[in-house]
């Protein structure tokens, strides 16, 4: 069992910056997959960001792309997602998640594939 400590959500102008950080437990914490998905009231979540198991790919969809960066920091067990240029529409809940004894360079971007999840954290951006 995984569990995590979310944080870093909040309210932002149009145009500014959030970091969402995200803790998990687990000393296998350099063998999992990460991922990023957000969710709007009443939609499915859909995957804002993705990084392999060794950290070296990434993957984003086009609606975030030069806007939004995953990182992760395995000494702290921490992942995190640097939102930038912030617009109206990313206002929605984000959840981080981990799919455990990953392959070392597949970015997964279905929730399916994702074994544990954060409990999420609410990103508002207001104009």
């Amino acid at each position: 069992q995984v569990q995590f400590v979310e944080s870093g959500g909040g309210l932002v102008q149009a145009g500014g910056s959030l970091r969402l950080s995200c803790a998990a437990s687990g000393r296998t914490f350099s063998s999992y997959a990460m991922g990023w998905f957000r969710q709007y009231p009443g939609k499915e979540r859909e995957f804002v960001a993705g990084m392999s198991r060794s950290g070296s790919k990434t993957v984003y969809p086009d609606s975030v792309k030069g806007r939004f960066t995953i990182s992760r920091d395995n000494a702290k067990n921490t992942v995190y997602l640097q939102m930038n240029s912030l617009k109206l529409e990313d206002t929605a809940v984000y959840y981080c998640a981990v799919k455990i004894l990953a392959p070392a360079l597949v970015v997964f971007t279905g929730t399916p594939a994702y074994d544990y999840w954060g409990q999420g954290t609410q990103v508002t951006v207001y104009s």
